[in-house]
């Protein structure tokens, strides 16, 4: 995993060019542009610096899918306190993403009414190599976990540094993984 971190360190998703300087303020772990789900405009995640920060790779056809109205309740609910959460499709893990960015946004929106941020797919595994969505490559680093698959959860605190990894099957409703949230939203 380390020389596949390494390798990908300094890539992007956006077409494999070098990642660009965090500005200041922003957490290395933030210094990284994504292509947004809806009209693949590239998003700055330095935008959501001083955040309490929920990464998940997300999946349209996977028995963990109704996890996007807990996602969704979640951000609702603690948006106001400074909590977001960013939602990476992928296909890694079953095959269980297989549209285009149009067709997982309608679904994502028309189903579960969607509103957090959301980013065109992109390989999460361990074993994409050099396609491995740089945020996941450090998040896996950080925490020693990598997704195993859809929907694994990494809680990001305000200040980029301390990360924690949740497991596909911790639903974002549990009350421990509330706790957890709300206690890295008191943390000023």
């Amino acid at each position: 995993m380390k020389t596949l971190v390494a390798l990908v360190a300094g890539l992007s998703i956006l077409g494999g060019g070098p990642a660009h300087a965090a500005p200041a303020g922003c957490p290395a772990l933030l210094a990284h542009q994504f292509p947004r789900l809806q009209d693949e405009k590239p998003q700055d995640l330095c935008q959501y610096a001083g955040r309490v920060v929920l990464v998940v790779n997300t999946a349209s056809f996977c028995g963990f899918t109704p996890q996007y109205k807990s996602l969704e309740a979640l951000y609702e609910q603690h948006r106001g306190r400074g909590l977001v959460v960013l939602g990476f499709p992928s296909n890694d893990f079953g095959a269980q993403e297989p549209g285009d960015g149009r067709q997982i946004a309608e679904f994502c929106e028309n189903t579960f009414g969607v509103r957090f941020p959301m980013f065109t797919k992109s390989r999460v595994a361990a074993s994409a190599g050099p396609a491995l969505n740089p945020l996941f490559a450090e998040l896996a680093r950080r925490t020693g976990q990598a997704p195993r698959w859809n929907f694994h959860k990494y809680l990001v605190a305000r200040d980029g540094q301390a990360v924690q990894s949740f497991a596909s099957d911790v639903d974002p409703s549990d009350a421990a993984f509330v706790r957890a949230v709300e206690r890295l939203l008191e943390s000023k």
